[in-house]
């Protein structure tokens, strides 16, 4: 679990790729402060574990399903790269809740200054954007930032100097893909609300298909007391 507060950047030193998979190397130095094999540090947002440890660079294992989702298949050796240590028991939840696990990419559309801040335009496909609401939180490249506002297209957020400073952002141009992981919550409420009330087994009823997925229902509410 992370945070989506990126702690240094990293660099991709090689890539050693097989017929489907990958191994990483990356550069490092404030996240290999003891990491341990088998310890996981997210890659541009990407939940990874450490399989070896140099003095200053890590190598991890990327799975076909991974390199399909994410953009980490596209990376050149020198990419820059946000790494994160997952989250240890009381630590500050600076961000929000990060799982590592990429539901899919977005493309950059625009970069535009303002002031002291810059927006980021994020074009995303409707299986993401249902999850993406003003005000909400979402993660870019493994980023923690809120929504400013949202469309049937896009998406987008405005960012600080320090997270640009920081974190790859800086270095984004328009048409750049970006990983993206949706708010946690509102993909677990979702599948939640199309499953319907959870019965013991002793007081389930006779299987009725349509009960399965009626979710959250006038007489669903009435069934449980919400008059």
């Amino acid at each position: 679990m992370f945070t989506g507060i990126v702690e240094e950047r990293g660099k991709l030193l090689s890539v050693k790729k097989g017929s489907v998979s990958a191994v990483l190397t990356i550069s490092a130095a404030k996240v290999l402060q003891g990491t341990r094999v088998g310890d996981s540090i997210a890659v541009n947002g990407v939940c990874l574990t450490v399989t070896s440890l140099q003095s200053n660079s890590f190598t991890a294992d990327v799975m076909a399903e991974t390199l399909h989702r994410s953009t980490l298949g596209q990376l050149s050796v020198g990419a820059p790269l946000n790494l994160e240590r997952a989250l240890a028991a009381g630590d500050r939840l600076g961000g929000h809740i990060v799982s590592g696990h990429i539901d899919g990419t977005g493309r950059i559309l625009s970069i535009r200054p303002e002031d002291n801040a810059v927006w980021y335009k994020i074009e995303a496909e409707d299986k993401l954007l249902r999850y993406i609401v003003e005000k909400g939180s979402i993660a870019i490249d493994g980023i923690s930032l809120t929504v400013v506002s949202v469309d049937d297209r896009s998406f987008q957020v405005s960012v600080i100097p320090h997270t640009r400073d920081v974190t790859t952002l800086s270095q984004k141009r328009v048409g750049d893909p970006v990983n993206l992981e949706n708010d946690i919550i509102g993909k677990y409420v979702e599948r939640l609300l199309g499953y319907g009330p959870v019965r013991q087994e002793s007081q389930k009823e006779p299987e009725d298909k349509g009960n399965r997925n009626r979710g959250l229902t006038m007489d669903f509410l009435t069934d449980h007391g919400f008059n």
